[in-house]
C-alpha cells in the first residue's frame, strides 16, 4: 500500500468469510488482489480464518495478509485452536500507535474483539476502532455502548468500522453511535449476491469527514459480504 500524501484517505472494511464463501478453493490471492485494486490507506478485515485447509506451502492467512497489505498492522484473534486462529485485523499505510485489543464477548456467545488504535496520518492522528459484532440484538446493543466508550470524546477524526450484523432499527447499533459518529456509510453489503442489508459499515466523526462510499460487486465471487470503501477527508 503505497501512494502520495493527500488530504483524503481511502478506508475499506470487508468481511472476507475466511476467504471462502463463494470462494471454495480458499484463494486468498484473489482477495488480496481485489483489495489492492482499491489501494486503501486503512483496511479492516473480518473473519480471517487459518483453521481451514489451504494450498500446500501456503502462508498462514494472518501473515499473508500482513505481508501483502502493509507493514503497519494489528490482529485480534478471537478463537485459537490446535488447527489455527480466527478473528480480524487492521492494516494501515501509516504507523499505528497505542494499539489495544478489547474483549467484548457477551456471556456465552461467540467470542468478539475490538481493535482500537491511532493511525498517525501526515496531517494528524485518526482514531480507528475496528470490530465484528454479535448476532443477537441484546448482544449488539451492549457491544455498541462499548464502542462508544472506546471512541472517547472524539476530539479528532474518528472511525468505527467493521461488520456490525445490524439490521434492526429500535435500539440498534446505529442509534447508539449516531450522536458521537453522525456520518455513516449506507451501502448494502449482505448477502453479496443480492445485497439487502447494510451489515458492513463505516461510522465517522465529524459528519463532514465522510465524502463518499461505494462497494465492489466483484467481491460476490469471494465472500458472502461485499466490502465498503469510503473516502474520508482528514
Amino acid at each position: 500500500m503505497t501512494g502520495a500524501i493527500s488530504s483524503t484517505v481511502c478506508v475499506m472494511s470487508w468481511n472476507i468469510h475466511g476467504a471462502r464463501g463463494q470462494n471454495p478453493r480458499f484463494d486468498l490471492d484473489r482477495v488480496i488482489a481485489l483489495i489492492k485494486d482499491h489501494d486503501p490507506d486503512v483496511i479492516a478485515l473480518q473473519e480471517i480464518d487459518s483453521r481451514r485447509p489451504r494450498k500446500r506451502n501456503a502462508i498462514e492467512p494472518f501473515q499473508a495478509l500482513k505481508d501483502a497489505l502493509g507493514t503497519h498492522g494489528v490482529d485480534a484473534r478471537a478463537i485459537t485452536t490446535i488447527d489455527g486462529d480466527y478473528g480480524q485485523a487492521l492494516f494501515s499505510r501509516w504507523p499505528i500507535e497505542n494499539p489495544e485489543i478489547h474483549d467484548i464477548t457477551f456471556k456465552e456467545r461467540e467470542p468478539r474483539r475490538v481493535i482500537r488504535c491511532d493511525v498517525q496520518l501526515p496531517g494528524g492522528p485518526l482514531r480507528v476502532i475496528a470490530t465484528h459484532l454479535g448476532l443477537s440484538i441484546r448482544e449488539r446493543r451492549g457491544q455498541a455502548r462499548k464502542l462508544l466508550s472506546l471512541a472517547g470524546d472524539v476530539s479528532h477524526p474518528t472511525l468505527v468500522l467493521g461488520d456490525f450484523n445490524d439490521w434492526f432499527w429500535f435500539g440498534s447499533v446505529r442509534k447508539v453511535l449516531a450522536a458521537a459518529l453522525p456520518a455513516r456509510s449506507r451501502t448494502r453489503t449482505f448477502p453479496s449476491k443480492l445485497p439487502m442489508f447494510r451489515f458492513d459499515r463505516i461510522y465517522c466523526h465529524p459528519r463532514t469527514a465522510l465524502i463518499s462510499t461505494t462497494t465492489d460487486r466483484r467481491a460476490s465471487a469471494l465472500s458472502d459480504h461485499l466490502p465498503v470503501i469510503a473516502r474520508i477527508r482528514v
